[in-house]
């Protein structure tokens, strides 16, 4: 019989570490591992000096930095959508407190993509005649051998951990998404350890499937883990919840949300 992959939430807790790069699955409002990075943030010992790698950062990404537990971000939008601006995000940009690396949707596309590629870059025309150059100096232009063109060298992305909440997951990992994919099965290929937090645990999916579980580490069972954001089909977000999250931060009371939420 195959060994199962479901544990506890403390295990999986534990798999993160300082100094690491941890992405988030989802997408701004939609599918965010919410439960999973609060319960992280309810841990005596937190995690330190984390780097937030996602494709657009949301309200479970603002908690991470308003604890100071993300020191650098790598993100090409951070907020909350209809709701505003991320408040916790805001405040530590404009004070100069947390480490920014601009990214674009190209840019990130592009480093996943040569990660699981097995390459140290991607090429591409994004970026050409912008300032995003000036202002990554990291990312370099190369000559097109084959074209004599300039492009971008894209630098190759990955993590230490990569964390998505997912509809439904067996007990070997395989997983449903349900609807938009976002970049969360590339993120589950370039991770080191890949963790599922589910809705729902089954025996067996029925086909097809959107996530293969060969790289998933571990299934969490969490039930209500992406509130307040969305999970369609299963519920939408609770803009009023959202509102409450904002005025905590406004008060200076995110600890209080935290640890009561």
């Amino acid at each position: 019989m195959p060994v199962t992959k479901i544990i506890p939430l403390s295990t999986a807790l534990g798999w993160v570490q300082d100094d690491q790069t941890v992405a988030l699955g989802g997408m701004t409002l939609y599918r965010r591992p919410v439960g999973f990075v609060r319960a992280l943030l309810q841990q005596k010992t937190r995690p330190q000096n984390l780097t937030l790698l996602t494709f657009t950062a949301g309200l479970e990404s603002d908690m991470l930095v308003g604890t100071g537990v993300v020191t650098c971000t790598r993100t090409c939008y951070f907020g909350l959508e209809i709701f505003g601006l991320a408040p916790m995000f805001t405040a530590a940009a404009s004070n100069g407190q947390i480490n920014i690396i601009e990214e674009s949707e190209f840019s990130l596309a592009a480093g996943l993509r040569a990660k699981m590629g097995g390459v140290g870059f991607m090429p591409g025309r994004a970026w050409l005649g912008t300032e995003m150059l000036t202002i990554r100096p990291d990312v370099k232009t190369m000559t097109d051998p084959y074209t004599g063109e300039t492009v971008v060298a894209f630098p190759a992305i990955g993590c230490d951990v990569a964390v998505i909440h997912v509809l439904k997951a067996d007990k070997q990992g395989n997983a449903i998404l349900g609807g938009n994919p976002t970049i969360d099965v590339e993120l589950s290929l370039v991770a080191q350890t890949v963790i599922l937090t589910a809705e729902e645990v089954v025996d067996k999916l029925p086909s097809p499937i959107d996530l293969p579980g060969l790289t998933v580490s571990g299934v969490v069972h969490l039930p209500q883990g992406a509130w307040p954001t969305s999970c369609y089909p299963l519920y939408p977000l609770d803009g009023e919840e959202i509102l409450r999250y904002i005025a905590a931060c406004h008060a200076g009371e995110l600890e209080t949300y935290i640890k009561d939420g």
